[in-house]
């Protein structure tokens, strides 16, 4: 079973060694957004909150930000339609409404945070070809690897062992974000409260893979 551990944003601030990561909160996925999760602009009174709280340190945001015509978009295979699943670089890919394009307002960091905490912020899905749902790699690309953001190299450097992760999309960038970041090796918890899906019924199999990775989910 996942495990759950309470979280209280106005508290003491946390070791140094502990690092915010906030996924991906802009406006294409939220309600009228062209992506929009579900109930996606909730979480954000509360992500302002945490970042305000300056409980953390450290605080990286990650910000999607597609070339047009990105090869993740429907629109860039004929006779396809959004969420289709294709073939690409021989890994599933699910095809997507344009969002997120580079310089429209609706791939703009969202307005209600204010941003001033955060040390990094770092663009995602530039590769014309490549998608990228986590902070920390590239999805697979032609030559089948999977590049790096050099984003664990930058957190390890500064002395960061914990990553607590939210923003959106639960069920893909945040929870590729989390995986990842176990897989490098930093002890990760994912604030479920803080995160909401592309569709909630992906949150069984969400809960599955966080538990399979060894990541606490913490709810509030």
């Amino acid at each position: 079973m996942p495990r759950y551990r309470r979280v209280i944003v106005m508290s003491s601030p946390l070791p140094a060694s502990t690092a915010l990561l906030v996924i991906d909160l802009q406006p294409d996925f939220m309600p009228g957004g062209a992506l929009a999760c579900h109930d996606g602009d909730a979480i954000v009174p509360g992500i302002a909150a945490l970042l305000a709280s300056r409980r953390y340190a450290t605080v990286v945001a990650t910000q999607d930000w597609h070339p047009a015509g990105h090869a993740s978009f429907a629109s860039s295979h004929a006779g396809h339609s959004p969420f289709d699943t294709i073939a690409l670089h021989g890994q599933p890919q699910v095809l997507w409404p344009d969002h997120c394009v580079q310089g429209t307002s609706g791939a703009a960091l969202a307005a209600g945070v204010d941003w001033t905490p955060a040390d990094l912020i770092l663009r995602k899905g530039t590769r014309p070809q490549v998608d990228s749902y986590s902070a920390f790699r590239e999805n697979h690309g032609p030559d089948g690897t999977r590049p790096t953001t050099g984003l664990a190299g930058w957190l390890r450097e500064r002395g960061i062992e914990e990553v607590h992760v939210c923003g959106l999309a639960r069920d893909y960038c945040v929870l590729w974000s989390a995986q990842d970041a176990a897989a490098a090796g930093f002890r990760v918890r994912f604030l479920w409260d803080l995160t909401r899906p592309v569709t909630p019924s992906g949150d069984a199999p969400t809960r599955a893979a966080l538990d399979a990775a060894g990541i606490a989910i913490d709810r509030a």
